[in-house]
């Protein structure tokens, strides 16, 4: 199979709209506990220094523990989800999460922060492929363009909802109370879905008996895969650098409050869920998604690269910082859109499993790379560099149009 011989997912019959919501809201809901994992340590990074003495260096490699277990973990979990359904692994993966929040509340110092990264990072692994499946499999065809756009929303506010719901309690009691309240969080999320479980049944993929391994690596070989992978590498270095070092970035450089600097990244996370919720009436009605996603990211780079000069004072920076957020959440849903159509029929797990790797990829490189300029003082560069590998994730979408039949 060839980049110029790619089909797409299969259409879906329309559904009654009650059924899709329905589905699409447990999805979301299972995608917004996801994202919130992203912060489960970062946002206490300035409790663990003073607690623990750690460096940003040190910090920056629970991180990279997180998505390197979560991306190598991702990529084989496609392959289990076209085998086995993707409901099984929905609710492995929100345990481990439930979890990870129990070792990190009872944490003594940086080897139990270990264990901690290591459990989230398992649990973080199957929700792309789990929740595109569900969608893809469950989820009427005209209606998939607003599914893309609701799943990444809700993603925005699993990361908006963190800094609120960690830092406050965290505030109320301590930091430990905060990670036992978000393991209570999951475990009802858990009970939830495990009752509306039916409406998360996906159909597996039969296998021939004289079907190969190298049969079903075959999609490894489609430039445009990889082109796929490369977006999602370079596009999410620019968000692994807001979500780890925006608030002592923000501090340093503008001298603005801890509290005030936490704000910023929650509305960075909810101008990008507004985003998303526009660019899923954009996705709808666009068929050259990846134009879209282009300019969208051309738009948030040069947002950062503007906050990286510093010349808007404190609240302009912050204001500008979150405006980057609005300009590529638009891009969300596209994105989506964009990968759909570079995945052939039959390998919707798989595909996704090794795409969205790319983005744990990125999540992992970005702390230790960027954690060495924070600790050196160089925040402005963090900026700058942040800026840069977003610009290249341009090239990187047009780089998949073009590999890709409409």
């Amino acid at each position: 199979m060839t980049s110029a011989t790619i089909t797409s997912t299969s259409s879906v019959p329309a559904a009654p709209l009650k059924q899709d919501i329905g589905i699409i809201a447990l999805v979301g809901l299972a995608h917004a506990s996801s994202h919130f994992s992203h912060l489960l340590l970062p946002l206490m990074f300035p409790v663990f220094i003073h607690e623990f003495g750690l460096s940003y260096a040190q910090l920056g490699l629970l991180m990279t523990l997180f998505f390197a277990i979560s991306g190598s973990g991702q990529a084989f979990a496609g392959f289990v989800v076209d085998r086995l359904g993707a409901r099984p692994l929905m609710f492995f993966a929100l345990t481990m999460l439930l979890l990870a929040c129990g070792v990190a509340s009872l944490a003594s110092g940086y080897a139990g922060l270990m264990g901690a990264a290591a459990l989230a990072g398992l649990g973080n692994a199957s929700f792309h492929p789990v929740d595109f499946t569900i969608l893809n499999q469950r989820v009427s065809t005209p209606r998939l363009g607003y599914a893309f756009s609701a799943h990444g929303l809700t993603g925005n506010l699993g990361w908006a909802a963190a800094p609120v719901f960690l830092v406050g309690v965290s505030a109320a009691a301590n930091w430990r109370w905060a990670y036992a309240a978000a393991a209570l969080m999951y475990a009802l999320i858990v009970l939830l879905l495990v009752l509306q479980r039916d409406k998360l049944l996906t159909r597996t993929m039969m296998r021939h008996p004289d079907t190969t391994a190298a049969h079903d690596m075959a999609f490894m070989k489609l430039p445009v895969v990889w082109w796929c992978f490369s977006f999602f590498l370079l596009s999410t270095m620019t968000l692994a650098v807001v979500q780890s070092f925006s608030v002592p970035i923000l501090k340093a450089l503008q001298g603005v409050s801890f509290e005030a600097a936490t704000v910023t990244l929650t509305a960075y996370m909810l101008c990008g869920a507004v985003g998303v919720l526009v660019g899923g009436f954009v996705a709808a009605r666009t068929l050259h998604s990846e134009r879209v996603v282009a300019i969208c990211m051309a738009v948030g780079a040069a947002f950062m690269a503007l906050c990286a000069t510093g010349v808007m004072g404190p609240m302009g920076t912050m204001v500008v910082l979150a405006a980057t957020g609005f300009a590529v959440g638009i891009g969300g849903p596209s994105r989506d859109m964009m990968i759909r159509r570079a995945t052939p029929k039959g390998a919707t797990g798989r595909v996704y499993g090794l795409v969205y790797s790319g983005l744990d990829v990125g999540f992992a490189l970005a702390p230790v790379l960027f954690g060495v300029f924070m600790d050196r003082g160089w925040y402005a560069a963090v900026l700058a560099g942040a800026a840069a590998t977003l610009a290249m994730a341009v090239l990187a979408a047009l780089g998949v149009g073009r590999r890709t039949l409409a």
